[in-house]
């Protein structure tokens, strides 16, 4: 739009005079441009004080714009109140949505395991390819903490105690009757210990194939009382030939087949297995009918031997354990259980063998009682290793006050396989 519609001439203003410019009446008066020729005086404040504007084409005069007086009377400050220190602000009771009588936050517990993390590994992650499961963490071990005496050992001693002589009774029973009663808490024994091993790695997101692996678990010690040793290299291959085979049946690489293979295969060759050697030491005494003690004898020195040394280990590392053994893997195992241990299992291999028909003579004792000093704390650190791995503190809780089978018979898995070969060697019946 042009500023000429505003440069119209106003006919009707009195006199027909030729000035330009828009009249708005009273109020504004008429609007020049500066251009347009006119003879009425420029636009002027209210004020009398005031002067008529100059010219914007005019130059600059170079005055300082005046400013109105200050009254020294008012003393009114204005930036008092942004001065003064604002008031904390309160914040609101926390609202409490439901019956929680602790008052304490439902906040997600950080519970940092002891397991060793691989870097960039995702914790829920299923490792199998299946579904994922969440991951319960172990709590975590201070490092570079000063050692003591430790005074409690985490157990239910009075049930610990009270349990483990009532299997003790038992056991003498079976062992006092026939061989074949001991084989029959051997399976048992092995049976367990492998529920809880596919129990507890199921609930960790692997997927063996249990069914394969419990079967295998149980044949091997079978088939040791019955064939020999010569058996145990069938039961393992047929073992993994079961499972192996069985995945192929699944619907695609994400069933895990390597992973869940190997951890089926791995409780078969750890309790299946080695648990075995328990039936050929006990076949001694039942093979080509020779109806003597020889396995039942040394099985009984064995049992003595290794639940002395957990016992020495546990109270003397509770009194006076201050060097841990293998601290990322059991904090609570220390060099001075091991040598309690040492000790007491030389001394419960003594006593025994000197009421044994087999095991009847000090050297023979000495070499046994080291045997099981040195394999039957392996034992017990593997397993340790294992579930510190897979974040758990028991593998089961069969037996009130010692957790699961697998967890009180662990140090024998190892120490049968040695046994049994020493027994071969020392053939301790003929001196």
């Amino acid at each position: 739009m042009s500023d000429d519609i505003w440069r119209r001439r106003d006919d009707t203003t009195e006199g027909g005079g030729s000035d330009y410019g828009t009249d708005f009446g009273s109020d504004f008066g008429t609007i020049q441009f500066a251009d347009d020729p006119t003879s009425e005086p420029a636009i002027v404040f209210a004020d009398t004080d005031s002067t008529g504007l100059p010219h914007w084409t005019e130059p600059p005069t170079g005055e300082i714009p005046r400013t109105a007086p200050v009254d020294d009377e008012d003393d009114t400050d204005v930036w008092a109140s942004f001065q003064q220190p604002s008031e904390p602000t309160r914040r609101p009771e926390r609202l409490v949505i439901g019956g929680d009588s602790t008052g304490e936050r439902g906040r997600p517990r950080d519970v940092t395991g002891d397991s060793v993390r691989e870097p960039g590994r995702d914790a829920g992650r299923d490792i199998t390819g299946g579904t994922s499961r969440p991951v319960a963490r172990g709590p975590q071990v201070r490092r570079g903490t000063t050692r003591g005496p430790r005074a409690a050992t985490g157990r239910d001693m009075p049930t610990a105690v009270t349990t483990g002589l009532i299997l003790l009774a038992v056991f003498i029973g079976a062992v006092m009757w026939r061989p074949a009663a001991v084989m029959l808490i051997v399976i048992a024994v092995l049976g367990l210990a492998a529920v809880e091993f596919f129990s507890k790695v199921t609930e960790k997101g692997y997927r063996p194939a249990t069914f394969a692996g419990l079967i295998a678990c149980v044949a091997a010690p079978l088939a040791a009382y019955w064939i020999g040793d010569a058996a145990l290299p069938l039961v393992v291959a047929f073992g993994f030939l079961a499972t192996s085979i069985g995945f192929l049946g699944a619907s695609g690489v994400q069933s895990g087949p390597m992973p869940n293979v190997a951890i089926t295969n791995m409780a078969v060759t750890w309790i299946g297995l080695l648990g075995s050697f328990a039936a050929l030491i006990l076949r001694q005494s039942v093979a080509g009918g020779a109806g003597n003690d020889i396995g039942t004898d040394t099985i009984f020195i064995i049992v003595a031997a290794v639940v002395a040394n957990d016992v020495g280990a546990l109270f003397v590392g509770s009194a006076a354990g201050r060097t841990p053994l293998r601290e990322w893997v059991s904090p609570n195992k220390s060099v001075e259980g091991l040598l309690g241990g040492a000790v007491a299992t030389i001394i419960a291999c003594a006593l025994v063998g000197s009421q044994n028909g087999t095991w009847n003579d000090m050297g023979e004792w000495l070499v046994l009682a080291i045997v099981v000093a040195v394999m039957a704390p392996l034992g017990d650190l593997v397993e340790s290793m294992f579930k510190r791995n897979l974040d758990v503190k028991d593998f089961g809780t069969v037996i009130a006050g010692h957790g699961g089978v697998l967890d009180r018979f662990d140090g024998f898995l190892f120490v049968l396989p040695a046994a049994y070969y020493l027994l071969q060697v020392l053939q301790p019946w003929t001196s």
